[in-house]
This record gives structure tokens, sequence and C-alpha cells, in this order.
């Protein structure tokens, strides 16, 4: 793969520190992904699930270049930019989707048809990946997407709930949160979220043939983890900038993700096929690497 030169100005490009201490980590990764795909022989989805803040945009970058560079074409698709524009949540089921992120507020139907362009492409026919401007909360236009020059042999599909199952219907009786007991009294808004996963989500999580879970300690570092982004931003554009949220604001908005975010602890590590934890500090640890068969 490639040499160490050439990875140290990567990171130096996202503005990590040099040497990346990670970088032993996602090269065994890498490896374990590339005998997959070619065990394998056909493209395959690797799913890349991890709370907010845990690093999944950073791993994807590495590993996307390190499996390129292994003469693996990778491209990096986003659940965060499959986000479906403010007028067509579903709103009308609960007020509370007008807040993007958890199920239901996705376009599913162009995560897989993206996946299928990216694998079906002609050698250089360029794909455009779906890119979504968070500033505007608006999908950007397809003018603006990221090119990708097909085919590819491997797509990593990352997001905090990616990979996540339904929950069992008798778990949602209870509110998890404040926001829950408050503004989801009668559980339509969990109840539909869930829904969701069994349904189309489902079909979309299906298509990924290994799953990578990055597994923080608890909720609680997920929130300051969270805490730690927003006082980033606030010091890079100041404090006055429109979209910044306050203390109470952010605890109100890191419980729209809290139920599947515990459940994705509880559940992930025994069903992924590649376990990284985090610890409080975010330095990283493999936990479980599973080997991939010959053929299938």
């Amino acid at each position: 793969m490639t040499g160490d030169a050439s990875l140290d100005a990567f990171a130096a490009e996202l503005g990590l520190p040099i040497p990346f201490p990670p970088l032993p980590l996602y090269r065994r990764i890498a490896a374990a992904l590339a005998l997959r795909a070619r065990a394998k022989g056909g493209p395959i989805v690797v799913g890349l699930c991890g709370s907010q803040g845990s690093g999944k945009s950073t791993m994807a970058a590495f590993l996307a270049r390190l499996l390129n560079e292994d003469g693996l074409p990778t491209a990096i698709l986003s659940l965060d930019d499959l986000y479906l524009d403010p007028e067509q949540r579903p709103v009308a089921i609960h007020p509370l989707f007008a807040t993007r992120g958890v199920p239901g507020t996705h376009d599913v139907a162009l995560g897989m048809t993206t996946i299928d362009r990216l694998f079906a492409a002609c050698p250089g026919e360029t794909v455009p990946i779906p890119r979504f401007d968070k500033a505007r909360d608006r999908r950007y236009p397809e003018s603006a997407w990221d090119p990708f020059v097909g085919p590819a042999r491997i797509v990593l599909f990352e997001g905090w709930c990616v990979g996540v199952p339904p929950q069992p219907a008798e778990a949602l009786a209870v509110p998890i949160n404040a926001l829950e007991a408050d503004e989801d009294r009668d559980g339509r808004w969990r109840r539909h979220v869930n829904a969701c996963l069994a349904g189309d989500y489902r079909a979309l999580f299906g298509r990924i043939d290994r799953l990578v879970y990055l597994r923080a300690p608890d909720f609680d570092c997920v929130f300051a983890w969270r805490r730690r982004q927003e006082e980033k931003l606030r010091a890079r554009v100041g404090g006055g900038a429109e979209g910044l949220m306050d203390e109470a604001a952010l605890r109100r908005f890191i419980q729209h993700y809290e139920r599947l975010t515990r459940f994705a602890l509880d559940t992930l590590p025994a069903r992924a096929d590649i376990v990284v934890a985090l610890d409080p500090a975010q330095g990283l640890s493999l936990e479980r690497l599973s080997p991939a068969p010959e053929t299938d």
C-alpha cells in the first residue's frame, strides 16, 4: 500500500498530527477489507458506523486512500449526504422529524441508486455522489456533487446509524430521555423511526458486506465529543454565528440520537465484523478483526 510520506502529507491536508497515531490500525483494517474484496471477486459495500464525533469521516478518508492505492477503486458515501430537504421530511407524522438525522429523514432510494451506479459504471464513467449542505439544510444541486470515476470495487458507506437494526417493539414503550418524554409522549416519532429501520433502511443496510463499528465508551462521551465539535466551530466562526448551539440546545439536539446510539452500543459490538474501541480521549484500539472467508 501507499508509503508513509504520502500518508503524512494526506494527514497534513486534513489538519491532523504527524505522525498520525491511528495509521497502523487503519492499515490493518484496509488490508482486511482488501482481502475480503479480492476473495469475493465482486464489489462490496463496507458499512462504517460510529456515534457523532467518533472519527468516521477521518477513518473513511484514510481507508479509501489506502484501498485506492492498493488497486481497489473505493468511493465514500455518507449517510449525512442522503438527507431529505426540509419540505420532504415526514413532519406530518411528527414535528420532531423537522430535525434531520434519524431514520425517516434520508433519501434511502438515492442511497441504493448511488451504490448501484458506482458498481455498474463503465470504465472511466463519472458517477456523481450526493452532497448535502448542512449550513443551508438542503441538498446541493447535482452539478455540485462529488464526481467519482468508476467503476468502484468498494463503497465505504459511513453514518451514525449505518447497520443498526430495528429495536424490539417493547423497547419503545418507555421514553429514554426528556425529549421523548416531553415531545413524543405517545411514541409516534420513535415508532416511526423504528418502522423505517425495519423497512427501507433494512434493505439499504442489507447491502453491507462488512460492517466496521467505532465503539464509544458510553453515551456521556458522545455528548462530550459533540460539545467539543461545537466549541471548535465556535472558535473558528465566532460566537455570534448563526446555527451555533448553547449547552441547553446541544443537549436537546443530541437527544434525537440517544436512543439508537445506545442501542448500537448494546448490539453492534456482537454484529460488526470489525470493532474499534475508543477511549474517552478518542484513542483507538482494535477490539475485533474478523477474518474474511476465501470464497462465498
